[in-house]
């Protein structure tokens, strides 16, 4: 068997507000700024991934939901994006349901990473999928690592944040003994980072201290033009590519592309 040539990253984190969403778009688009083929796949059944990439609700015919149920294929969700080989597969509340109706399916934790093998065999030249999880660890998250190489944290510089890594750390280490063995964290990024605040440094110091060079060097700033881009359908690089925040997501695309040519 051939060796698949992309990659699938779930950016995953079961607390919500920390980042993921952003991540998960800014990453996507500098990826594909310098040549890589990506397709993002919107697994949050709030849709802000689809939303802030420009796709509206009403123009969201098939979605990761009809995916999961096998009623769709990933390519017939797919939607283009205002970034040149990025793409993306939409999400929709019904997405809040499939837990419950997966429940009793076989091989329900495998539904996302066959539904991936059969898209990359349909897209010859894709290199990247980056999963934009929802902000809990049930089936949907575990779906996402079962399909994944590697898994991104956003990690919000906040009091509870070595709390929550604890716990995130639990699911991959589960996920690895029990469906995936190849999974992996390929890095933990510190989200909402403020300089100036004597709790982010802490943070930074105790995360760095516990987690060693699993965390990148590149901390994501809290920054306001990277909060407003989404309401304007656009990724913060496209919105301002000129801004800290925008800046910071070039150079952790850097990091993760140097990471995943040494895994």
């Amino acid at each position: 068997m051939n060796t698949p040539q992309y990659r699938t990253l779930a950016v995953a984190n079961q607390k919500g507000g920390v980042g993921k969403t952003t991540t998960t778009i800014n990453l996507g688009t500098a990826l594909a700024a310098v040549g890589e083929r990506v397709l993002i796949v919107d697994l949050d059944p709030q849709g802000n991934a689809s939303t802030g990439l420009g796709v509206p609700s009403s123009e969201r015919e098939y979605t990761t939901y009809d995916v999961l149920r096998r009623e769709a294929a990933l390519i017939d969700t797919e939607k283009a994006t205002p970034v040149p080989r990025l793409t993306i597969a939409p999400s929709g509340m019904d997405l809040a349901g499939a837990e419950i109706e997966l429940l009793d399916v076989a091989n329900r934790h495998y539904r996302l990473r066959d539904a991936i093998a059969e898209y990359a065999a349909q897209v010859p030249d894709l290199t990247y999928v980056l999963i934009d999880c929802p902000p809990s660890l049930g089936l949907l998250t575990v779906n996402a690592m079962a399909a994944s190489h590697a898994v991104l944290i956003p990690l919000q510089c906040e009091f509870f944040a070595l709390e929550g890594l604890a716990q995130i750390m639990r699911t991959i280490d589960q996920v690895r003994d029990r469906l995936n063995p190849q999974l992996e964290l390929q890095g933990i990024i510190l989200t909402m980072y403020d300089g100036r605040n004597n709790l982010s440094r802490d943070v930074e110091d105790s995360v760095r201290s516990h987690m060693g060079d699993k965390v990148y060097k590149t901390a994501i700033p809290r920054n306001v033009r990277i909060s407003e881009a989404p309401s304007h359908g656009k990724p913060a690089l496209l919105y301002d590519l000129k801004c800290a925040g925008s800046q910071a997501y070039v150079r952790l695309a850097t990091e993760v592309i140097q990471r995943e040519r040494a895994a």
